[in-house]
């Protein structure tokens, strides 16, 4: 049935003609007899199989050419009139054609052929059922009755044509529904990969960046001073291959995220609680660093927005050392409010100001300050970097307690 139906919905002219022909079959045997008089001249009878013909035959367009097709049958109705053509079979394409204009047809040319045949009703039975000018008052009720009968077939195609139009209109609206949630749905994935692949991206950088750096820190201390030194160097080299392997774990972790494979690592990501590994590891890197807590006792924060805090102090402390120059130290602030966390990361490099001059989150060209400017709004928080007064490079941010 859904084919059959399908196919009718798709062939709408076709189906219209074939009904057209059958009508047509139907009537014009009847066009022959006018007024059941068979003694009627050829031209009579020729005339009433034209008529018969030119009132069905446009009905094969009620649907594809409604008003077109309303404009023919009009004009051929008003023409049999004028010319006294008696009634036939074939006029049915009068409430036919009413029917059509109110489903398929614009709003005016509904309107118009449904006040258009309430006229013709009249004029109808004016013309071939009661004669003003010759029948009696007597004979007057007949002709009302009869002219309200006419208008109740009309009345009754025309809204029976209108409650059809209300249906189309609602089901199309519910089709049109139907594709705008289908293509919001499809941006709403398009929006989320992108996301996700940001994600992604910002994980990847805070990874390789941060590692790197402290790798890099090391192998360049370790060459300088295993001259003077050689026991540094094994204590140096366990300490990169330390940073080595846990960042290979991480990228492991991450890619097997993007395969999707069942095998991936679902292990936590880090948080505030690691914050103490991150710090240690900095300092075997070299970097002097302290940390304090201050404010109201710690509220939890959504895992997402520590994840958050965690990569910003990380960024941070990466920037320091490579950035900051020599013999800087770096200071770690958390400060809980009743609204939030304030992180924050600052360092006492003599040439900060000129190193992230170019690297403050709106002219920032990579995934450095940009990426944690990003972290950072997506939990509604604020981050603010820029050089210090006294000279260095600071870094605050924001997170309130709560996710909008």
């Amino acid at each position: 049935m859904p084919a059959i139906y399908d196919w009718f919905s798709r062939h709408r002219f076709a189906v219209d003609v074939i009904l057209m022909s059958v009508l047509w079959l139907a009537v014009s045997p009847f066009s022959l007899l006018i007024a059941g008089d068979i003694n009627l001249g050829i031209m009579h009878r020729a005339s009433g199989f034209v008529f018969t013909t030119a009132l069905v035959v446009p009905l094969a367009w009620r649907r594809t050419r409604t008003v077109m097709a309303g404009s023919i049958i009009a004009a051929v109705a008003i023409l049999q009139w004028a010319l006294a053509i008696q009634p036939m079979p074939a006029d049915m394409a009068v409430p036919l054609i009413v029917y059509a204009l109110a489903a398929f047809g614009p709003r005016w040319a509904s309107l118009g052929g449904l006040a258009l045949a309430l006229l013709g009703a009249i004029m109808l039975v004016t013309r071939y059922f009661y004669d003003l000018t010759s029948t009696s008052i007597a004979e007057l009720p007949y002709g009302v009755v009869t002219v309200l009968a006419v208008w109740v077939l009309v009345l009754l195609s025309w809204t029976a044509g209108d409650l059809t139009r209300t249906k189309r209109l609602r089901g199309q609206a519910l089709e049109d529904r139907a594709h705008r949630l289908e293509i919001e749905a499809q941006q709403e994935r398009q929006l989320a990969a992108s996301d996700e692949r940001a994600h992604i991206a910002r994980e990847m950088h805070d990874i390789v960046a941060h590692s790197l750096s402290v790798i890099i820190t090391q192998a360049d201390g370790a060459r300088y001073a295993a001259a003077a030194n050689p026991e540094i160097a094994p204590e140096t080299l366990a300490t990169i291959a330390q940073t080595g392997r846990t960042s290979l774990q991480e990228m492991r972790r991450l890619l097997g995220v993007l395969r999707g494979g069942e095998e991936a690592s679902t292990r936590p990501l880090p948080g505030l609680g690691q914050l103490d590994e991150l710090l240690l590891g900095i300092r075997a890197a070299g970097l002097p660093v302290t940390c304090s807590v201050t404010g109201e006792a710690r509220r939890p924060l959504p895992g997402g927005a520590e994840l958050t805090a965690y990569r910003t102090l990380q960024e941070g402390l990466t920037n320091v050392m490579k950035h900051a120059g020599p013999n800087v130290q770096a200071a770690v602030n958390l400060a809980w409010n009743a609204r939030g966390l304030e992180v924050s990361v600052r360092d006492d490099g003599k040439g900060a100001t000129a190193s992230f001059s170019d690297t403050r989150p709106e002219h920032d060209g990579g995934n450095g300050l940009r990426g944690m400017a990003e972290r950072v709004r997506l939990y509604d928080g604020t981050l603010a970097a820029g050089p210090l007064a006294g000279g260095g490079f600071g870094i605050t941010a924001f997170i309130p307690y709560t996710e909008k």
